[in-house]
């Protein structure tokens, strides 16, 4: 059997892997919006994309708020 993890210890947790997640879709967000072919991100562009984020359920901030409501 698995040793428990203590509450806290569950939520530290939580909260660096949320962290890890802003960070990586941070970074692949940026990296698709800046290759060669695009100069400028358009603000339509961030809006499709969190359009898109909250249609799946993937908004971080979303995620956030939802710990929040646990602590």
């Amino acid at each position: 059997m698995a040793a428990q993890i203590p509450g806290s210890d569950q939520i530290k947790q939580y909260k660096e892997i949320l962290g890890a997640y802003d960070k990586f879709t941070e970074t692949s967000f940026l990296d698709c919006v800046t290759d060669h072919t695009t100069k400028k991100v358009q603000e339509y562009h961030i809006q499709q994309n969190e359009d898109m984020a909250a249609k799946r359920g993937l908004l971080v901030n979303h995620d956030k708020e939802v710990l929040m409501d646990v602590l």
